[in-house]
């Protein structure tokens, strides 16, 4: 098993240490989780459909521990498991000279993502690529304290707006691609996470995030075996 396919999973759900605990699914060679956020501003999913493993559920209660146990091996590893009673209680990685043990996590202490079984109507699409990213990025960056964006449209015209107030602000604007079903008003979502799933999924080539004037933007990924999906709520002014 390589551990670059391992580190692009764990990279698309951990979002630089944004989303630690989580439960990891496998069936049949699909390995897959759900995730929300502490604030429950953020959930979502992602799937690796090429991950030959034991099938199970496992615990990863601290995601960011995982990762730097995994950065001192190789990149050719194994994987398997220590069970205790019937019960699995670890992962062991290793390759040809290092093994590590990571303890797994009673399924009890992961946080329950809540099933999305009614959407709303998305009547805003804004199409993503590397110049969005980039641009959306260096705003992030010089406005670093501004913890959410919003996103409006008037007459066709897109902006995603960081920094936005009512009264006169530093902030920056970017000019989307985008089809809005009619004007939409300022709607606000977090920043922060907007960021980091744009750089964990720089590897898509396109990508789409569509947005509901009820409240919530989704953010889909697809590359290689793996897909990701993200929805953000809306956060209130």
């Amino acid at each position: 098993m390589e551990k670059n396919s391992i580190n692009r999973f764990v990279q698309k759900y951990n979002l630089a240490g944004l989303i630690e605990s989580v439960k990891w699914d496998v069936e049949g060679t699909t390995l897959s989780t759900s995730f929300i956020s502490d604030d429950k501003s953020v959930l979502g999913t992602v799937t690796t459909k090429d991950f030959d493993f034991e099938k199970g559920s496992y615990g990863v209660y601290d995601t960011t521990k995982f990762t730097k146990m995994l950065s001192v091996l190789e990149n050719d590893i194994e994987l398997s498991t220590t069970k205790v009673e019937g019960k699995t209680v670890s992962l062991n990685i290793s390759d040809k000279g290092t093994s590590a043990n990571y303890m797994l996590a009673d399924l009890s202490v992961i946080p329950v993502v809540p099933d999305l079984k009614q959407l709303p109507n998305f009547n805003v699409d804004i199409s993503i690529d590397s110049s969005f990213i980039t641009r959306f990025n260096k705003a992030k960056g010089a406005l670093a304290d501004e913890k959410n964006f919003i996103f409006e449209c008037k007459g066709g015209n897109g902006k995603i707006i960081i920094g936005h107030s009512n009264i006169n602000t530093n902030r920056i604007s970017i000019d989307v691609d985008c089809k809005c079903d009619g004007d939409v008003d300022p709607i606000s979502f977090s920043a922060d996470f907007l960021k980091e799933i744009l750089n964990a999924n720089r590897d898509a080539k396109t990508a789409t995030l569509k947005i509901s004037t009820d409240g919530l933007a989704h953010l889909h990924f697809e590359v290689d075996s793996y897909t990701s999906d993200y929805y953000l709520v809306q956060i209130q002014a």
